[in-house]
C-alpha cells in the first residue's frame, strides 16, 4: 500500500500522460491520409488586421467533397490574406480564389508525399514519447521529494516509481500503436 501522497503523484502524471496522447491524436487529425478534411487546415495562420490569427478565427472551413476543401471567410476582405496563408503553410496545396469562396483542391497523395507524411507523423509520434518520459521524470522528482518531507521508506518510494513506469511503458505502447494506425492510413493507396 502506498501513502495517499505517493498515490496523488501518480495519478497525477497518468493523467498528464493521457492529456499528451489526446494531445498526440489531435496532431495526428490534421496529417492527411487518403481523403481531404477541414482538420487538415487547423494549424493554418493567417496574417490580417496587422497581426497573425488561426484560419478558424477567420473563416468556415469545410469539406464537402473527398478531394475538396472550401474555405469560405467571414468578410470578404480577408480571401487573399487566407489564400496566401494556405499556399503558405507547407502542405502542398494550391488553392484558389473566386470573389467568395476559397477552393482548396486536395490532389491525390504521391509515394513520395506519403513518404513525407509519415516521416512527420513518426516526428509527431517521437514528441509524443519525449512528453510522456519528461512527465515521467518530473513525478518521479516529485515522489522523492515527497518521501523525504513525509519521511516515507524507500521501499515505498520505489514501489511508487516501478507503478510509475509500468505507465508510462503503457503511454509510450499507446503512441507506437496510434503511430502504426496512423503510418498504416497513409501508405494505403
Amino acid at each position: 500500500m502506498l501513502d495517499e501522497m505517493l498515490e496523488l503523484i501518480l495519478e497525477d502524471a497518468k493523467e498528464r500522460m493521457g492529456k499528451s496522447i489526446r494531445g498526440f491524436k489531435v496532431k495526428l487529425q490534421g496529417i492527411r491520409a487518403g481523403r481531404a478534411s477541414a482538420v487538415m487546415l487547423h494549424d493554418v495562420r493567417v496574417r490580417v488586421y496587422g497581426r497573425v490569427m488561426p484560419l478558424l478565427h477567420l473563416a468556415t472551413v469545410t469539406a464537402p467533397q473527398p478531394d475538396l476543401i472550401v474555405v469560405q471567410p467571414w468578410d470578404n476582405n480577408t480571401l487573399r490574406d487566407v489564400e496566401r496563408a494556405i499556399r503558405s503553410c507547407n502542405l502542398g496545396l494550391n488553392p484558389s480564389n473566386d470573389g467568395v469562396l476559397v477552393r482548396v483542391p486536395v490532389p491525390p497523395l504521391t509515394e513520395e508525399r506519403r513518404r513525407q507524411l509519415v516521416r512527420s507523423t513518426r516526428r509527431l509520434g517521437e514528441e509524443a514519447k519525449i512528453a510522456v518520459r519528461n512527465i515521467r521524470r518530473h513525478a518521479r522528482d516529485d515522489l522523492r521529494s515527497a518521501q523525504e518531507e513525509e519521511k516515507l521508506s524507500e521501499d515505498m518510494r520505489y514501489r511508487a516509481e516501478d507503478r510509475l513506469q509500468e505507465e508510462t511503458n503503457t503511454f509510450v505502447k499507446k503512441v507506437d500503436l496510434i503511430l502504426k494506425q496512423k503510418e498504416a492510413a497513409i501508405m494505403e493507396i
